[in-house]
């Protein structure tokens, strides 16, 4: 777990490097069972919780369960769907079915191989 001395060696090692750090964009996630929460210090200010978080483009969240992911991923399927269904006027399988693979499918395989 890093301490407050790792998050100002970070801090300081930007600095000498002309980099900083983007307070705004920082989050902490935590991990642990526990029911303690620790609260982080990057410079003079408190780094904001959360709950989830993209990394990736994998969502994550405190449980490490993938049911958003999977969630959001159907959303997107079925978007792409509805688009394909609106836009062609031929029910054909033979028209429909290289529509939908090209598009649907590295998103869906995206959502659950992850």
């Amino acid at each position: 777990m890093p301490s407050r001395g790792d998050l100002e060696k970070l801090k300081n090692w930007g600095r000498r490097n002309f980099m900083q750090c983007n307070k705004i964009k920082c989050n902490v996630m935590h991990l642990d069972q526990g029911k303690l929460k620790y609260h982080f210090m990057l410079g003079d200010e408190q780094i904001k919780r959360s709950c989830t978080q993209r990394d990736l483009g994998v969502l994550v969240d405190e449980r490490l369960d993938m049911t958003q992911q999977c969630a959001l991923t159907a959303q997107k399927a079925n978007r792409v769907l509805a688009c394909i269904k609106s836009s062609v006027a031929s029910r054909a399988r033979e028209r429909i079915l290289p529509l939908y693979f090209s598009p649907m499918r590295p998103h869906l395989q995206m959502g659950i191989l992850l």
